[in-house]
């Protein structure tokens, strides 16, 4: 059933695709700026997870010294091609399933992800199995779609330490950032 549900999401995004950096990138951008106080990139080796049409490359590209993207959409990872410097790598692959070592990343983002998995938890267990002990993790949770009190469950029942949470009017999610 879970697979299903993925299949219909990858299928909704692939079918948007197009049109993907138009209806969201003021809003996706405020989310970055807002991440990206709390986590420093310089030199880091980061994950985007949930990549998308790769908006967030132009935020850190220049700063990481290596800037992986993953999502389930094939459509939306050959837009990301075109924010795709020698320094950006991009795979295809679940959220829940993914393809790289323990403790790859120095630090890791995933904006506007959580929702659109059957078990949030469990996506977030993988993202810190392939983060770095003490590297960061900063996750949103979209506001229709958690409840305040529901996305702070998931992210308190993580066990990693909650360095920020901000809910602010300008973005339309929660954002979290975590210490794995």
């Amino acid at each position: 059933m879970a697979w299903r549900s993925k299949r219909k999401v990858m299928h909704a995004y692939d079918i948007t695709a197009e049109i993907y950096d138009k209806r969201y990138s003021e809003e996706q951008h405020r989310k970055y700026i807002k991440a990206l106080e709390c986590v420093n990139v310089f030199d880091a080796v980061i994950l985007d997870v949930g990549c998308g049409s790769g908006l967030f490359f132009s935020e850190v590209a220049d700063r990481a010294k290596v800037l992986v993207g993953v999502d389930v959409s094939k459509k939306l990872l050959l837009k990301a091609k075109a924010y795709a410097v020698s320094k950006v790598f991009l795979v295809q692959a679940d959220a829940d399933h993914l393809p790289f070592r323990d403790g790859i990343f120095n630090d890791a983002f995933s904006f506007t992800v959580l929702q659109n998995m059957p078990k949030p938890s469990q996506t977030l267990a993988e993202i810190r199995r392939v983060t770095v002990r003490g590297g960061k993790m900063a996750i949103t949770g979209l506001k229709k779609a958690f409840p305040q009190t529901s996305f702070h469950d998931i992210v308190e029942s993580s066990g990693m330490a909650i360095k920020a949470f901000i809910d602010e009017n300008d973005i339309n999610c929660y954002l979290a950032v975590l210490s794995t």
